[in-house]
């Protein structure tokens, strides 16, 4: 979610961040239907690093630009194939589907924030003890039983 604390209007969507160089790198290009937010959080707050290119991004986006302060210092309906920078030096860049902007009522001097989504956590194998003489013991992770027969017998 991300949050117009200024305004007092919120956008409900699922937030990503882009933290890591290559996570920067990868950005947005090549999503085909843009429906969630990322983030991005620059190493220096400058002009030239908070530029963005549109090349190989199949769709339009928002772009808002924030400074250290999480103020709005741009924003802007980025199209494809174009190059972006800021009026001035941004350490934020939040790119997202079109609409964003006019969802969170953005202007220069904003204070926005924004909640990161839960990443969804791969599953991780556990042992469990089973019934009779079904076990994983020993097994490499599949469970054993000593035969067929005996397990129907048990049951009944």
């Amino acid at each position: 979610m991300i949050i117009n604390e200024t305004k007092g209007r919120v956008w409900h969507g699922r937030v990503e961040l882009a933290d890591t160089f290559f996570k920067r790198f990868r950005g947005l290009m090549l999503v085909g239907n843009v429906s969630h937010a990322l983030v991005f959080v620059l190493p220096v707050e400058s002009r030239l690093n908070a530029s963005i290119h549109m090349l190989f991004m199949l769709s339009d986006i928002d772009v808002i630009w924030l400074d250290s302060t999480k103020r709005v210092v741009d924003f802007k309906r980025a199209k494809k194939w174009r190059v972006y920078a800021p009026k001035k030096p941004a350490k934020y860049i939040i790119e997202g589907p079109v609409g964003l902007i006019r969802a969170l009522d953005v202007e220069e001097g904003d204070l926005i924030s924004w909640q990161v989504s839960e990443e969804k956590r791969k599953s991780v194998p556990v042992r469990v003890s089973l019934p009779g003489k079904v076990s994983f013991d020993k097994a490499n992770g599949f469970a054993m039983a000593e035969s067929v027969k005996e397990l129907k017998a048990e049951k009944n």
